[in-house]
């Protein structure tokens, strides 16, 4: 099945296999220094994942960011926050809201990364 040009250029991210399989939903989100020309830096993990989990052999994957951005659209938004970046999406009754973890801010729709086929 092909993957939607969400990003252009989007690169690779590391992904856990509980997002990727749909057993968990995307929750958070942290951007680190890329490992290789093709890494973006993301690192995108669910609501179910443990430190336990996360450091198992068999916990992440490589996965290609705008299938990623698939499962879970609210990363289109993200795309372009820095390294360092550790942002969490919280669901409530007005919604999805991404909110930077350190802080409890919520990200402003402003900030967000917009495709540039959706650009004004």
């Amino acid at each position: 099945m092909a993957v939607p040009e969400f990003i252009p250029r989007a690169g690779a991210c590391l992904a856990t296999t509980n997002v990727l399989s749909g057993h968990g939903r995307v929750r958070w989100m942290v951007r680190e220094p890329s490992r290789a020309p093709a890494d973006n830096g993301w690192r995108i993990m669910s609501h179910i994942d443990d430190s336990a989990y996360l450091n198992s052999g068999d916990a992440w994957r490589v996965a290609d960011y705008n299938a990623v951005c698939a499962i879970e659209p609210a990363l289109i938004g993200i795309y372009d926050f820095p390294v360092g970046a550790d942002l969490q999406l919280v669901v409530d009754d007005q919604g999805i809201h991404v909110v930077d973890t350190p802080t409890g801010r919520e990200i402003p729709r402003d900030d967000f990364y917009v495709p540039p086929r959706h650009r004004a």
